[in-house]
């Protein structure tokens, strides 16, 4: 593990709310990623959009917010982080990254220093030990392939930002039925030259759980046990959010 490099997730969306699903692209992106052999992941920020977003049948970002944070707790690895959710208004995806990236090599520096200056002189001799310090973490965005299509939607994304994102940090996508991640990849050119920083993920068990479906058959009064954790279905009905009326 001392020669790997440090990499930490980051999913951005709506999370309206968040399902199971959600946190299996963590799990099946970590998998993926471990089997390189290059890679440690070291944690995942799941990162709300704001209220700003004007979503149709989007509820206020404290709620989200709260349904993540119950959500993960039984992950050792996964967080929600409200800075996006808290700007007053719509922040584009790249913007977050550049943020948590910010974040992530502030917090590196720090232990950097922190183990320069405590370092035995054994410890200090050994390569290995350095390397696992020294070398800096990366940071890519983790998404589902429907997300990689809509890089093709007309004015839907800005070229250079998705350059940028692809470049600078990497997608890690999961598989979805009726995708097909690597023609989306082909039909766009800036895209293929930069296929060694896309890693395309199979999803083992066809898993089609949406925020869209759960909200729908809240409303019709049906049961999403096993779809959603037990404790966001139990702020759903605390908060009385996504019901016909609410909606």
């Amino acid at each position: 593990m001392k020669h790997l490099t440090p990499l930490v997730l980051l999913a951005c969306g709506s999370f309206n709310p968040i399902t199971n699903m959600h946190m299996r692209l963590f799990e099946l992106a970590r998998d993926h990623l471990h089997q390189t052999g290059k890679y440690h992941v070291t944690e995942g920020i799941i990162s709300p959009v704001s209220d700003n977003y004007w979503k149709q049948g989007l509820v206020a970002a404290k709620h989200r917010v709260a349904m993540v944070r119950l959500a993960v707790e039984t992950s050792e690895w996964i967080r929600v982080d409200p800075w996006e959710s808290e700007q007053t208004q719509w922040t584009e995806t790249l913007i977050v990254l550049r943020h948590h990236y910010k974040e992530l090599l502030k917090t590196h520096n720090i232990r950097k220093l922190y183990r320069e200056n405590t370092w035995s002189k054994e410890e200090a001799a050994d390569p290995s030990i350095r390397s696992s310090v020294t070398v800096d973490p990366e940071l890519k965005l983790l998404c589902g392939a429907d997300v990689l299509k809509t890089f093709q939607t007309p004015n839907l994304w800005k070229t250079e930002h998705i350059i940028e994102i692809v470049e600078r940090f990497g997608l890690v996508c999961v598989s979805r039925a009726g995708h097909d991640p690597s023609q989306y990849i082909t039909n766009l050119e800036f895209l293929n030259n930069c296929q060694h920083n896309i890693h395309l993920v199979k999803e083992w068990v066809l898993n089609e759980i949406s925020a869209t479906s759960i909200r729908c058959a809240l409303r019709k009064g049906q049961s999403v046990k096993y779809l959603v954790p037990d404790s966001v279905i139990s702020y759903i009905k605390e908060h009385n959010i996504y019901m016909e009326k609410t909606e």
